[in-house]
């Protein structure tokens, strides 16, 4: 089901660093861009296999400095650190909407695992503290 959402909104809000996306089936997600910027897509990111992927460190004020998009199935994520690599297909982004808390604890145990820290509030408990959810699923039918 979650391949064939459609956006209906994406807005980026530069002061608090969040992309909110809005889709068809009423989901609704505010993503932190340090959250998007570690988990892109890219081989950069990802590598070729998952013992080939490289850890993003240092990204807590990291910004989206464009979107652009790709058709009518991506957009391309500019980010102000110069990574602009890596397409981000809507059923990508509805998959970090709606895992961010594992995929995010997962990002913070590796961090410690590989002796970093984040040096930043963390942005999902920023958005919950003004009232944003991460995350707003659509009713089951």
């Amino acid at each position: 089901m979650e391949q064939h959402v459609l956006p209906t909104e994406l807005n980026l809000h530069q002061q608090s660093r969040v992309l909110e996306i809005v889709f068809d089936d009423g989901a609704r997600f505010r993503l932190p861009c340090e959250y998007l910027r570690v988990y892109s897509p890219s081989a950069e990111v990802r590598g070729h296999s998952p013992a080939t992927a490289k850890l993003q460190v240092g990204k807590e004020a990291v910004n989206i400095r464009d979107l652009e998009p790709i058709g009518r199935y991506a957009v391309k994520i500019h980010f102000d650190d110069g990574h602009n690599s890596g397409l981000y297909d809507w059923a990508y982004l509805y998959k970090l909407g709606r895992a961010w808390q594992p995929f995010w604890y997962d990002y913070l145990r590796q961090l410690k695992d590989a002796g970093h820290a984040r040096h930043a509030p963390d942005p999902f408990e920023a958005l919950q503290a003004r009232g944003e959810a991460p995350s707003t699923l659509p009713p089951r039918a």
